[in-house]
């Protein structure tokens, strides 16, 4: 007989994967989320529909990165907020200081407000500010779903890019 019940979602796990790979090499993790109903933000900062949040230990307290939903404590403007966000409308996880991380898509079966972002333009890293309040431009990515049809009709993906000195980090996608 043969076992029909979905798999749990890897996606927790690699976001703590990632969370902690930043922690322990010095890095600040950010995180993207698309923003819909179920995230609990400030409205305020939230520019097309995603926000980008600054998961460092400075800059939150009572992180708790959960199967479901990823919640802490963090400044905006100065004032604490309770932030929650369900872990299924986290877009990526990655390093600020060089952008590796991972990229998510959000499911379209959630009901959202906001129009999905394609993961060609999903996030940005800004350089030099730590705060979660900053919206920064967006920083481009490599299409997963393309990536992943090049693979397995034998094509060769083009090699990760790196940054020119005093350039700007772009995310780098994990295999």
């Amino acid at each position: 007989m043969i076992d029909t019940t979905p798999a749990p979602s890897t996606r927790p796990y690699l976001i703590r994967a990632l969370y902690e790979w930043c922690t322990d090499n010095g890095f600040t993790p950010y995180l993207a989320v698309t923003v819909d109903d179920s995230v609990r933000v400030p409205r305020e900062y939230v520019k097309d529909g995603q926000i980008v949040l600054n998961l460092g230990l400075e800059a939150t307290s009572s992180l708790q990165l959960g199967n479901d939903f990823i919640e802490f404590k963090a400044r905006f403007g100065g004032t604490a907020r309770e932030i929650v966000v369900p872990v299924n409308q986290i877009s990526a996880i990655y390093a600020r200081e060089n952008g590796q991380g991972m990229a998510f898509p959000v499911s379209p079966s959630q009901p959202t407000n906001a129009t999905p972002v394609v993961s060609k333009t999903l996030v940005s890293v800004p350089v030099g500010d730590d705060s979660a309040e900053r919206q920064p431009a967006p920083v481009q990515l490599a299409d997963a779903e393309s990536e992943q049809k090049k693979d397995q009709a034998g094509e060769k993906p083009n090699p990760p890019r790196t940054p020119a000195s005093g350039g700007r980090p772009t995310l780098t996608r994990v295999k």
